[in-house]
C-alpha cells in the first residue's frame, strides 16, 4: 500500500469533518481481488473507505461515483441492506484515485477461508444458503420506475451487450491460449436469448459479499460491493452466483471464491428450483446463464491475472488465476456438452 498516502487523507478528513489527524487509523480490510476497501477508524466511529485498484484499469467497474450513487439510490428504494455513503471524492490528488467512505457495518464475513470458529454449521449453512437466495430475489423484486433505480441501467438489449462485451474484454485481457474459453465464447454470441427480463441485479452476489449477524450467523446485515450493480437480466445475476456456487464435486480451483461446497449448502440444481419457485420466471433456459456465469469469472479472473503479469499487481494470489480460467472454461465446455450446471 506505499502508493497511498494516508497523512494527506486524514489532513482531508481533519478540514471535512474536523476529526484529529492523530486519532484517525486506516488499515486494509481482508477482501476480494477487485477495489480495495480500508477501515477508518475515528473519535465519530468506524467507517469504510473504498478505492479502486492499482494498475490496469478495467473498464468502468471500479467506478467510485457510481458505486457510491448505486448505494444512495437503493436507500431511496427504500433497500436497507447497503451501506450507507457519507462522502465521495472523485479526485485523485488525495489517494491517487477517487475514493468513497461509507459507513462500516460491524459483523462477520464469510470468506473462501475456514476461518476458526465463524464457519457455519451444517445446519447454519443451510439456513444461510436459503436467506442468500432469498435476498437476490428480494433484490430482483424492487420496484424500478418510482424509485428511480431504473435510471441505474440499460435494461433494452442488456444481454446482447454483456456477451458481446464479456467476449471482448476476453479477447483484450487475454494472456494464454485456451480453446474451451474460445469455443465457450462462439457458442455464448451463438445463442444469445431473444426474450428479456429486467430488475435491479447485483452481479457478484456471493458469501463473501455479506455481512452476517455475529449473534445467528445464518441471518445477513448487509450485502456489499454494488461496484457492478444495475438494473438487466436477473437470469444473468443468478447465472453468475451459481458459478461461484462450488460444489463438492466441482475442480478444487473453483471452490477458492465461496464455501458452498460445504456440507448444509444446497446443490446448484436446487438453487435453481428455490428461485424458480419464487421469482416467478421462466428458468427452461438457465443452463445459458449459467454457461454466461461461469465464462464472466473467467474473463473477470483473466483481467486480474493480465495486471499481475505485467507487473502492475504483485498481490501472489493472483498468479494462481490463470488456472481458474483453465478450470472455469472447462466446466463451461463440459455444461455446454452434457447440458448439465
Amino acid at each position: 500500500m506505499n502508493e497511498m498516502n494516508f497523512d494527506r487523507l486524514k489532513l482531508f478528513l481533519e478540514e471535512k469533518f474536523y476529526w484529529d489527524p492523530k486519532s484517525i487509523k486506516i488499515s486494509p480490510l481482508n477482501g476480494g481481488f477487485s477495489n480495495l476497501t480500508f477501515l477508518v477508524e475515528t473519535p465519530k466511529g468506524k467507517f469504510a473507505l473504498r478505492r479502486p485498484p492499482f494498475g490496469y484499469k478495467i473498464s468502468t467497474a471500479h467506478d467510485m461515483a457510481r458505486e457510491s450513487g448505486i448505494q444512495d439510490a437503493l436507500h431511496r428504494a427504500g433497500y436497507t441492506k447497503a451501506p450507507k455513503s457519507i462522502l465521495l471524492y472523485e479526485d485523485d490528488r488525495i489517494l491517487g484515485a477517487p475514493f468513497f467512505i461509507m459507513e462500516y457495518i460491524e459483523g462477520i464475513v464469510i470468506r473462501n477461508r475456514r476461518p476458526a470458529g465463524i464457519i457455519p454449521k451444517k445446519e447454519e449453512f443451510e439456513k444461510l444458503a436459503w436467506n442468500t437466495i432469498e435476498a437476490l430475489l428480494e433484490l430482483h423484486h424492487l420496484e424500478l420506475r418510482e424509485s428511480g433505480l431504473l435510471r441505474l441501467g440499460k435494461p433494452e438489449g442488456y444481454v446482447n451487450r454483456q456477451i458481446l462485451g464479456w467476449t471482448d474484454r476476453y479477447q483484450r485481457a487475454k494472456t494464454d491460449e485456451i480453446a474451451e474459453m474460445e469455443k465457450v465464447a462462439d457458442w455464448l454470441k451463438s445463442n444469445i436469448p431473444q426474450k428479456e427480463n429486467y430488475a435491479f441485479i447485483h452481479n457478484d452476489f456471493k458469501y463473501d459479499n455479506l455481512i452476517l449477524e455475529p449473534e445467528d450467523i445464518s441471518e445477513i446485515k448487509a450485502v456489499l460491493d454494488w461496484e457492478m450493480s444495475t438494473v438487466g437480466e436477473p437470469l444473468m445475476d443468478l447465472g453468475t452466483s451459481l458459478a461461484y456456487w462450488a460444489q463438492e464435486d466441482d475442480e478444487e480451483i473453483l471452490k477458492m471464491f465461496n464455501l458452498t461446497h460445504l456440507p448444509g449448502n444446497p446443490s446448484r440444481q436446487e438453487v435453481i428450483e428455490y428461485y424458480d419457485r419464487k421469482s416467478g420466471l421462466d428458468l427452461s433456459n438457465m443452463l445459458y446463464y449459467y454457461v454466461y456465469g461461469l465464462f464472466k469469472v473467467a474473463v473477470i479472473a483473466q483481467q486480474i491475472y493480465k495486471r499481475y503479469k505485467l507487473g502492475q499487481a504483485g498481490d501472489p494470489r493472483f498468479a494462481a488465476l490463470i488456472e481458474v480460467v483453465k478450470a472455469a472454461g472447462r466446466k463451461a465446455e463440459k455444461s455446454i456438452l452434457t447440458e448439465k450446471i
